[in-house]
């Protein structure tokens, strides 16, 4: 029996071309089956590697389809690749058949026509998508995506601590600054434009904006340096606290969290809530470790997964990025042992089998609940990241 297609699907692969335009689910995993899909995501973490690992023998398995990791460490540079291939005129036959994005790098896809037609709304997982309690599946850094990429996990900023050595955490910009002060050489942020560290900033400059509603527009020249003015103050000021005095900044987020573990800081932070549970529970972190976030909420969206506007192995992105939505997947990449981050799924959407799959996941010590995590604030334009990592290197890269 024939699934049917949802129109818009119906409509992305007739406008792809290539491939015969598929009229039932079925057939695009008929058409995907014995493709090699060309995933390009960040390769920064091994226990991202792991999992990405795992979803390809799934995928093998299951559906005859082989997910090449092309670990890049920058997403960037992939955008500049297939804006490069558009540039040239190869309109098929792209290198790059799914990529791992979000945030400036999707305005930028989105901006120079280099997306495939929306997609993620006709994927059959995503009927259990929390579109309702997570708005952010649906808006990328305030622009809508349109179906053009497809939600794969939530993310939050959470900051990690010693117990054994800070049993009270500073809960605010404030008094993280104060800390800092008085425990030099103890607290550090990675140099943007690593992401971890590109989001302190953006987390600092909606703390101290003057206006932080603003910050939901384009950033301009006329407001740029009123806006980030409070935020280059504070960062002028915390830089002699900071881990060697400011001189030097880790590199990667990897290499923040290893400053943690090793002692050298006390105090760190990651972009994913369960973050500190899988790192103590593969050894990466000390027992002590627990998480917090600032009173007045932490910056927090939604990561996704998008497909070319010349991918070679349409069927087989789509096949994929519906394996990765789904319960199964889903509920592999929340467990602390695993990855840890958490699921774009709405529970209440979700069979009583699936519901158990999460229900049964340990959560670790050091993971916040929902009520404790709060809800994420918002994030700025894309416009106002890339500026501020611009002038960040500026002002302090050596």
């Amino acid at each position: 029996m024939r699934t049917p297609l949802a129109p818009a699907l119906a409509l992305a692969a007739a406008l792809w071309g290539g491939a015969a335009a598929a009229e039932s689910w079925e057939e695009v995993r008929a058409q995907a089956r014995g493709q090699t899909v060309y995933f390009n995501a960040w390769a920064g973490d091994e226990r991202i590697n792991a999992y990405i690992a795992w979803a390809g023998e799934r995928l093998k398995a299951e559906h005859g389809v082989t997910l090449q990791h092309v670990k890049v460490a920058d997403t960037g540079a992939v955008v500049g690749r297939i804006l490069a291939e558009k540039t040239a005129g190869r309109s098929e036959g792209g290198s790059v058949d799914l990529v791992w994005i979000n945030g400036e790098n999707f305005k930028a896809m989105k901006d120079n026509g280099l997306l495939s037609a929306p997609f993620a709304q006709s994927l059959p997982n995503w009927r259990y998508v929390d579109t309702e309690g997570k708005p952010t599946t649906l808006v990328d850094f305030t622009v809508p995506t349109e179906g053009r990429e497809s939600p794969w996990g939530m993310a939050q900023l959470v900051f990690m601590h010693d117990t054994a050595r800070v049993p009270r955490p500073p809960r605010s910009l404030a008094e993280l600054a104060d800390w800092a002060r008085a425990n030099p050489g103890r607290f550090t942020y990675p140099a943007p434009p690593d992401f971890i560290g590109s989001t302190f900033l953006k987390q600092a400059l909606i703390d101290l904006a003057p206006d932080p509603k603003r910050l939901a527009e384009p950033a301009t020249d006329a407001d740029f340096d009123a806006a980030t003015a409070p935020l280059w103050a504070f960062l002028d000021g915390l830089k002699g606290s900071l881990w060697r005095r400011g001189e030097g900044y880790p590199a990667t987020s990897a290499a923040f969290r290893q400053l943690l573990a090793d002692g050298e800081i006390d105090i760190a932070f990651s972009f994913n809530p369960g973050d500190a549970s899988s790192a103590i529970a593969q050894g990466l972190l000390p027992e002590t470790v627990r998480s917090f976030v600032f009173e007045g909420g932490t910056i927090g969206n939604t990561h996704f997964l998008a497909v070319p506007f010349n991918a070679k192995a349409r069927a087989g992105a789509l096949v994929a990025a519906d394996f990765l939505l789904s319960p199964e997947a889903q509920a592999q990449k929340e467990d602390p042992r695993i990855w840890g981050d958490p699921t774009v799924l709405a529970m209440t959407k979700l069979s009583p089998e699936d519901r158990q799959r999460f229900a049964a996941l340990p959560r670790g010590a050091a993971t916040l609940d929902s009520e404790a995590l709060g809800r994420p604030l918002p994030e700025p334009h894309p416009s106002w990241m890339e500026r501020l990592e611009r002038e960040w290197a500026r002002r302090h890269a050596k």
